[in-house]
């Protein structure tokens, strides 16, 4: 274990913050939602210094080199109707933001520089859902290129999430969509579950969502929500051709 994510150096930065440090683990989202299903309250953290087999949104993998980088992850208990579930890559991204500086969003789930050429960092979001209500979620969040000493990196992130999440959707948004690369862009979205006949959705990203959905609009005019959790991969696709279109 790197001394900066010991448990001694943590339980000064964290103060009363709960949390779970190890030198190694697969991966925190399953450490972070195994302590929440017996009770982890808001805002506990699970972090290792080694992640051997991370994964983002739809199984993607991550990589996590050992005394570099940043992997945590956020037990979150939101007030957020089940519909809502993707609204928590909208809140990480802005949080972030927060804490980063000049940043950028490629929707749904990284944070990039400026240029959008470089990702900065790496988001995962696990919301457990009951018939009426969030029972609680997960927040994943890899820090691609983070020196140590990392432990008030983790303090600062973690409570800007919170903080963030506590805010009306319209002042998220705000925040969100002037920094959101993927607004204005053509793409296509392939949504889950992959594969050479599977459902897929082009057009121009026009919107984001109270509900973090990317709302794309088709060459019919057509506007579609893309939700987060049904996203498989999102891609760059043509603008349609006009002549074309005119001539149909």
């Amino acid at each position: 274990m790197s001394a900066d994510l010991a448990a001694e150096e943590l339980t000064r930065l964290l103060g009363t913050r709960p949390f779970r440090s190890y030198p190694a683990l697969l991966f925190t989202e399953p450490a972070a939602m195994a302590w929440a299903r017996t009770g982890a309250p808001a805002g506990a953290v699970v972090v290792a210094d080694y992640q051997a087999s991370p994964r983002g949104r739809g199984g993607w993998p991550w990589q996590v080199r050992p005394g570099h980088g940043l992997g945590f992850s956020l037990v979150l208990r939101p007030d957020l109707p089940p519909e809502r579930e993707g609204w928590l890559y909208v809140v990480a991204s802005v949080a972030l933001a927060d804490e980063l500086g000049d940043v950028r969003f490629a929707w749904p789930d990284t944070v990039t520089a400026p240029d959008g050429g470089t990702v900065l960092v790496r988001l995962g979001a696990f919301v457990q859902l009951g018939p009426q209500r969030t029972e609680w979620a997960v927040a994943t969040v890899l820090v691609e290129d983070a020196a140590p000493p990392r432990g008030r990196l983790l303090a600062r992130l973690a409570a800007a999430v919170e903080q963030r999440l506590t805010q009306p959707p319209a002042a998220v948004l705000e925040a969100y969509a002037p920094r959101c690369l993927t607004l204005g862009r053509f793409v296509r979205a392939r949504m889950i579950p992959l594969g050479p006949g599977g459902p897929a959705v082009v057009g121009e990203a026009v919107d984001v969502l109270a509900d973090g959905a990317l709302v794309l609009r088709t060459a019919r005019g057509n506007r579609v929500a893309v939700r987060p959790p049904n996203l498989g991969l999102l891609e760059p696709a043509e603008p349609p051709d006009e002549g074309k279109q005119e001539g149909m």
